[in-house]
């Protein structure tokens, strides 16, 4: 079965890991947000900017609409 995430995707949310881990990684755009909290949010964060720099990342998963 192939990969869902590239490995460059998980570099990136490597690289905000260590951020959040050394309590530098902030939310928002241009990081002007406030600090992150909590490891799943450092995650999204990575995840968000692998998918602008346009590596293979599934899409966010919706809510339907009742």
């Amino acid at each position: 079965m192939a990969r869902k995430y590239s490995r460059s995707a998980s570099k990136d949310v490597e690289r905000e890991m260590h951020r959040f881990k050394r309590g530098k990684a902030r939310s928002g755009k241009g990081g002007r947000g406030g600090k992150v909290k909590s490891r799943k949010q450092a995650i999204a964060i990575g995840l968000s900017q692998a998918r602008k720099k346009g590596k293979k990342v599934p899409r966010k998963t919706s809510r339907k609409k009742k």
